[in-house]
C-alpha cells in the first residue's frame, strides 16, 4: 500500500512553487534588486553633488 498523502500540504507546497517560479520570471523581467537601485542613485546623487560643487558663477 501506498503512504497517504496530505493534501493540504500538497496544495501549499504547489502555491509556494509557483509564487516562486512567478518571482524569478519577474526578477530576469525586471532586472535589478532594490539594494542595487538605491547603490545606483546613491551614486548617481553623489556625482551630481560632487559636479554641482565644481560650479563657478
Amino acid at each position: 500500500m501506498s503512504k497517504p498523502v496530505n493534501l493540504n500540504q500538497f496544495r501549499k507546497a504547489k502555491a509556494r512553487a509557483d509564487k516562486r517560479r512567478q518571482a524569478d520570471e519577474n526578477a530576469v523581467k525586471f532586472g535589478r534588486s532594490k539594494a542595487q537601485r538605491s547603490l545606483d542613485q546613491a551614486r548617481t546623487d553623489k556625482a551630481r553633488r560632487e559636479l554641482d560643487g565644481h560650479e563657478t558663477e
